[in-house]
């Protein structure tokens, strides 16, 4: 859904932009509902002759002025359809999740030389480009996902709606993760947390947002069942899946993000739109959103005990929450906000266009 909101900041800046995707997609259907522009072609792997046919007839035809893929897969249709159209317009790709492997095969060197720009989301994806892609450090810049920073505005948000929809009492400090339940989001970690602290302060709850992805819902299942273990059922609040979430945001004390792995980490970034201090995993795209001792306290990923930890910190402290949440909220409105960001994208159009009378 990043990718509709991208096209949406684009258009309403004038930026003429149509949206190519696989047919009858989620990401297709909203993007109908929105009225963009659509062009779709069925590539959903690497070898797809026929489809980088049908794109380059697309490319052809239209008169674009670059074209911006936020998947690497993607460039295996892109580049040879780009080719095909002896195009030389400007390829931008956004670097969303790691590789494991390494593509610096002559192959790979073919497909990613045709690349203009790469931005990765976070430091760690940035060195992992540089790792396993035969792309020059040069080619590659930093540019985080973006939040929403007015729709995610404390000052905006009952922060009362969910916590009457849960009955929880004013005096109960809510702890809470959103996250879909697969192994490597921290559950484990985060209930561990609960039961270590909920012996020590009876005013506590512990809120758990999301739901399981296809084939996920054994870990689901085994996670639920933990909680029946550590006997704290009565402390836990598994709200399922939320759209409202910056209502669910705003009716927690405390966020805790204990993935094992993140890029970047779009629902931390949320949490410090929305004001609210956090217990962090010290690891990879954390890294580039959390401060330690300004915005959140880190603690030492897969530790649940460094985490009940950090996280008593916060709850003897109500000062600190506050001062945290400040200084969460400046954070997220001076560093990860959609206007600020979408304006550098196209600062980057700009310059890579290098044609003042296209500019926009």
């Amino acid at each position: 859904m990043f990718t509709l909101q991208a096209v949406s900041q684009l258009l309403k800046r004038n930026v003429e932009t149509e949206l190519l995707c696989f047919p009858e997609s989620r990401i297709h259907t909203e993007a109908l509902k929105l009225g963009f522009k659509v062009h779709t072609i069925k590539a959903s792997g690497y070898f797809h002759p026929l489809e980088i046919l049908k794109l380059k007839k697309i490319l052809s035809k239209g008169s674009f002025d670059l074209v911006h893929t936020q998947a690497s897969k993607d460039l295996w249709v892109i580049v040879p359809a780009l080719k095909l159209a002896l195009s030389k317009i400007p390829l931008l790709m956004t670097k969303q999740v790691g590789s494991f492997i390494i593509k610096k095969d002559k192959l790979h060197q073919w497909i990613y030389n045709r690349v203009t720009l790469a931005l990765a989301i976070s430091r760690v994806i940035k060195k992992n480009l540089v790792d396993t892609c035969p792309l020059p450090e040069s080619k590659i810049e930093l540019l985080h996902n973006w939040v929403d920073t007015k729709k995610f505005n404390p000052d905006v948000v009952n922060k009362n709606k969910v916590r009457d929809e849960f009955s929880i009492a004013k005096n109960e400090i809510v702890i809470g993760m959103l996250a879909r339940f697969s192994w490597g989001k921290g559950h484990e970690e985060f209930l561990f947390a609960a039961k270590e602290l909920s012996g020590k302060y009876p005013n506590l709850k512990f809120m758990i947002v999301g739901e399981p992805s296809r084939g996920e819902d054994e870990y689901a299942g085994k996670i639920k069942n933990l909680t029946a273990e550590y006997g704290i059922e009565d402390k836990i609040i598994f709200t399922g899946f939320r759209k409202d979430t910056p209502e669910v945001l705003a009716s927690m004390d405390i966020f805790a993000f204990p993935s094992h792995s993140e890029a970047f980490g779009i629902a931390l970034a949320e949490a410090l739109s929305m004001g609210i201090p956090s217990v962090c995993s010290d690891s990879d795209g954390v890294l580039d959103i959390a401060v330690n001792g300004v915005t959140s306290y880190l603690f030492q990923k897969q530790n649940g005990k460094d985490m009940a930890d950090k996280l008593e910190m916060l709850i003897q402290s109500p000062e600190t929450r506050k001062k945290f949440g400040e200084a969460s909220r400046k954070r997220a409105v001076e560093n990860f906000d959609v206007e600020i960001l979408t304006d550098k994208v196209i600062d980057i159009y700009n310059r890579l266009l290098n044609n003042e009378t296209r500019k926009w």
